[in-house]
């Protein structure tokens, strides 16, 4: 692992972090503040987000197929086909918020009744994934926008634009949550709207980026409607795996708050603290795999598989290492951490107890994730999609009914199948990472079409120049190898040349020097006498 590499890693990986976390922040503000305000919210907020959230992930996962499409195309120096994959993206985030509203109105109601949720819970429910509906539809329209930042701007562009995120949620959950200044009191309701206006807000800002900044060809974008057949089939092979291996993952969480409901309500709420905390926790393996992916499509698409191969090592040792710390860090204060969320003592005895097994699956996690963000940079996501479907479908759910229904061992048994789970996940993502890696080429373009494209770029941000470098050095290398072996040609040719051209080592180092000779030896191996000067 080189220093180099980890600085690259970093560089990316840092800013990605921080936007995560922000937008993360704004569930565990959303989390934190309904629990002080009532057991009741708060056990609404969590069946509506183990509910919603697998719908809004998958399509989160299916949009992020623009990230490796995207590197590929910058690193490749193909800047024209860039604008209708930006417009594609766009396209179907509109058509996944139509398909949200529809499936809102007709399944909804159906869910919640079947769950036989208490009067409180069932409003709080209803109405609260009514307003993430909005924010998904807005979360959409971000991805593709993003995509485009990260891979050409850098991340530090949408991590500045997600820090403003906090503050501006945490404002309105005061406002809408807890209804001061004159604000409609909406409880776990209000914290739903807050994160609607929030993405709202976010989405206006990456669309003024887009304009002000040259670089992102927002003019381009939005100067037509139209897209192409080849850009749609792409995001769709790509980002319908993905998705759904997102899906696989998120579902999981959800079908157990269908099974965690007849614990009661104490027990909804701590699985909400465990889980929303595990997502705090889960940010950083996401952030290096995002980073991942961005660096491993423009390797790949500037024609470096072995440069692709070292990010790819550098981001899982880094992952396992930050994974590390966070465990040792939640197993010791796992009853400050309850605390943070409620006062609520037998919830916080109850959460306590299950960040012990959501500590085990962040180190399993830390291996899994950033392998699926290589995956994903080589825009290999199909095999990936199969690795969670046998790990959490026939693995993990199984187990945890078995533990539940015929050893009687109450919610602690979901907890413990998803320990088994993701740890399947972890070994079945390595495996396809080892014995497939070496299958992953691309075809190699000339340092001659990378060069101009890269020098007429206004990008000054270590990690892309570092590709283009790198590329540079090992064609150099290769050059200057080809160029002793050839000269070793020159020198120990027959005698015929060597009596014809041979000199006194000061003049051979001059003819050495001499252009017509060199182009000859480039060409044949060797110098003929009519080239000598």
């Amino acid at each position: 692992m080189r220093l180099n590499d980890i600085k690259i890693v970093l560089a990316v990986t840092l800013p990605i972090v921080v936007a995560q976390l922000s937008t993360m922040g704004i569930n565990f503000i959303n989390t934190m503040m309904v629990g002080h305000f009532g057991a009741d919210d708060l056990a609404g907020v969590s069946v509506g987000v183990g509910l919603f959230y697998p719908f809004e992930a998958a399509v989160i996962g299916l949009l992020m197929a623009g990230t490796p499409i995207i590197g590929q195309l910058w690193g490749a120096g193909d800047t024209k086909s860039i604008p209708s994959v930006v417009r594609t993206g766009l396209y179907m985030a509109m058509l996944t918020g139509v398909i949200f509203m529809v499936g809102y109105m007709l399944f909804m109601d159906p869910i919640l009744e079947y769950m036989k949720l208490e009067p409180e819970v069932y409003q709080v429910a209803k109405y609260y994934i009514l307003a993430m509906v909005a924010t998904a539809i807005f979360v959409a329209l971000i991805i593709p926008l993003r995509a485009l930042t990260d891979v050409i701007g850098g991340t530090a562009i949408s991590m500045r634009l997600f820090l403003l995120a906090l503050p501006i949620d945490t404002l309105l959950n005061y406002l809408f949550i807890f209804g001061n200044a004159g604000f409609p009191r909406l409880g776990g309701i209000g914290a739903g709207v807050s994160s609607a206006v929030t993405y709202a807000v976010i989405l206006l800002l990456f669309l003024f980026v887009l304009h002000k900044d040259e670089r992102f060809m927002g003019g381009r974008i939005f100067a037509a409607w139209k897209t192409g057949v080849r850009y749609w089939k792409e995001y769709l092979n790509i980002g319908i795996p993905a998705g759904l291996s997102v899906f696989l993952e998120t579902g999981m969480f959800g079908a157990i708050i269908l099974f965690m409901a007849k614990f009661g309500t104490e027990t909804l709420g701590a699985y909400q603290i465990a889980d929303n905390f595990a997502n705090m926790a889960y940010m950083i393996p996401l952030s290096c795999s995002m980073a991942l992916t961005i660096l491993v499509a423009r390797a790949v698409g500037a024609g470096d598989s072995a440069l692709a191969k070292r990010y790819a090592r550098t981001g899982i040792i880094l992952s396992v290492g930050f994974s590390f710390t966070e465990v040792i860090l939640t197993i010791v204060f796992r009853s400050h951490i309850s605390l943070i969320y409620t006062d609520d003592l037998a919830v916080v005895m109850i959460a306590s107890h299950f960040l012990l097994y959501a500590s085990l699956f962040q180190f399993f996690d830390s291996v899994a994730v950033p392998i699926q963000g290589i995956l994903r940079g080589y825009k290999d996501t199909k095999i990936p999609f199969f690795c969670m479907l046998i790990a959490y479908w026939g693995v993990c759910l199984p187990l945890a009914c078995f533990l539940d229904f015929v050893m009687d061992m109450g919610a602690v048994s979901y907890w413990i199948g998803l320990v088994f789970g993701v740890g399947t996940v972890a070994v079945l993502m390595t495996l396809r990472y080892i014995f497939k890696k070496d299958e992953f080429r691309s075809p190699p373009i000339s340092s001659d079409v990378v060069a101009p494209f890269l020098h007429k770029s206004s990008i000054h941000l270590g990690y892309m120049k570092e590709i283009y470098e790198e590329v540079c050095r090992r064609k150099t290398a290769k050059i200057e190898e080809d160029a002793k072996k050839k000269e070793s040609l020159f020198l120990c040719s027959d005698s015929v040349y060597r009596k014809d051209i041979y000199l006194p080592q000061t003049t051979i180092i001059e003819i050495r020097r001499h252009v017509l000779t060199l182009l000859k030896r480039y060409i044949v191996g060797r110098a003929t006498p009519e080239f000598v000067p």
